[in-house]
């Protein structure tokens, strides 16, 4: 699908502030890099962490994994919303590690299917589907929606939570259109189908540095490491 056959929306979001990347991620994964206080990221997606790595540089933390601290990627995602997803894998991993966690939770919302996949874009094609399964299904619903209607919208969900069980969210949102055929080799999930009109690529086009300028998750992020960087406006 050629570009030009996808006008974009009469509005879109206004461009985040370019969100400078780490010379080495993987070194703020490191629990022993720093004497700070620890936070952990609570995924066991490889690629969420990398992005989250990047993203969160120059907190007044350590970031750790489930890993790094001996915890399986175990939380059922139970909840019937984005946020409640967040919030229930925020504070289990908090209450089970004793640190203070950050977790998310991530949608593709398509206008012309009401917002599906949502909250289940996971298991849209299925508990075990593949990444390349769950594209392939999404683009056989959307066989009949014509160029102009199709619009859509990640959504990323950040829930921060304290050991004692109390917990904050921030969100980001990314617009674009669904392409026809998936392009780029980048990324995850939907990614290779997910067109970002204020770059002219898919987001599996893009280097991570140039997707962390535009994505749901990094606008979340940079709401949330705002709240990080002031104790203060934590609500524990």
């Amino acid at each position: 699908m050629s570009p030009a056959l996808v006008g974009p929306p009469a509005a879109w979001p206004e461009p985040v502030r370019r969100v400078e990347p780490m010379t080495d991620p993987t070194r703020s994964l490191d629990p022993k890099s720093s004497p700070a206080r620890k936070l952990l990221i609570a995924t066991g997606n490889p690629g969420k962490a990398r992005e989250l790595a990047q993203l969160l540089t120059g907190l007044p933390y350590t970031l750790v994994t489930l890993a790094d601290v001996g915890l399986p990627d175990d939380v059922e995602e139970t909840g019937a919303t984005l946020e409640e997803n967040a919030a229930i894998k925020a504070r289990a991993y908090a209450c089970r590690s004793g640190l203070p966690t950050l977790a998310d939770d991530s949608g593709l919302e398509v206008d012309a299917l009401g917002g599906a996949p949502g909250v289940h874009s996971k298991r849209y094609a299925g508990e075990s589907a593949t990444d390349a399964e769950r594209v392939s299904h999404l683009l056989d619903q959307m066989a009949r929606v014509p160029d102009p209607e199709r619009t859509a919208q990640f959504r990323c969900v950040l829930a921060m939570a304290s050991p004692e069980g109390q917990a904050v969210t921030r969100e980001g949102v990314c617009r674009g259109m669904i392409m026809r055929v998936p392009q780029g080799s980048d990324g995850f999930g939907y990614d290779p189908v997910f067109w970002v009109p204020e770059l002219g690529r898919t987001l599996a086009e893009l280097t991570l540095a140039e997707k962390n300028l535009v994505s749901h998750r990094a606008r979340a992020a940079r709401e949330a490491a705002a709240m990080l960087h002031d104790p203060g406006r934590l609500p524990w």
